[in-house]
């Protein structure tokens, strides 16, 4: 048990319920019962500077329409090291999606290589770097760091914003970006 929560602290899991054994004495009740308790850690995506200037590349590349994207690192670890830039099968401007079939390579070639997606990014042309309620909707990846690119200068400081959420049943929570030369 301990184990686990290890791990889902490693990995950044944001949120988490556990049952743990608790040792009460004879005045607290019965020794067998346990203890639930909700855990929310604040999270925080540490990326390389170099796979941001990809994704920002990416975005400007597919501009107006929106570009999409992964960044595979090893199982565990929530380091995102390699990037996957995906074409945008719906081509649109105003929404991306994966083509499935492409999907289901990435996560086949992600299992062999004993990786997971711990960035899923995308862009937005006209509107700013935050999750519209189509995107919070399609969010499958509880762990992922949902990383949103604008590249509308909607905020006056320059030509691109870049974002970073969690999105974990349908509940929004931007966090912290940590740009690094390297790990």
């Amino acid at each position: 048990m301990w184990a686990d929560m290890w791990v889902g602290i490693r990995t950044g899991i944001r949120t988490g319920i556990w049952t743990v054994p608790y040792r009460p004495s004879v005045r607290d009740g019965p020794p067998d019962c346990s203890v639930r308790f909700l855990l929310i850690l604040t999270s925080m995506l540490t990326i390389t500077q170099a796979l941001v200037d990809q994704i920002v590349a990416h975005a400007r590349r597919d501009h107006p329409d929106e570009a999409c994207g992964v960044i595979a690192g090893p199982e565990g670890t929530g380091r995102p090291e390699r990037f996957i830039p995906m074409p945008n099968a719906a081509m649109s401007p105003t929404f991306y999606e994966f083509d499935s079939g492409d999907l289901l390579k990435l996560y086949r070639e992600m299992d062999d290589r004993d990786e997971e997606p711990v960035v899923v990014y995308h862009s937005h042309t006209s509107t700013e770097a935050h999750p519209s309620r189509t995107d919070i909707s399609l969010a499958s990846e509880p762990n992922a760091h949902y990383v949103l690119v604008s590249t509308a200068d909607t905020d006056g400081l320059g030509d691109f914003q870049f974002r970073s959420f969690r999105i974990v049943d349908a509940v929004v929570t931007e966090e912290e970006v940590t740009v690094v030369e390297e790990y």
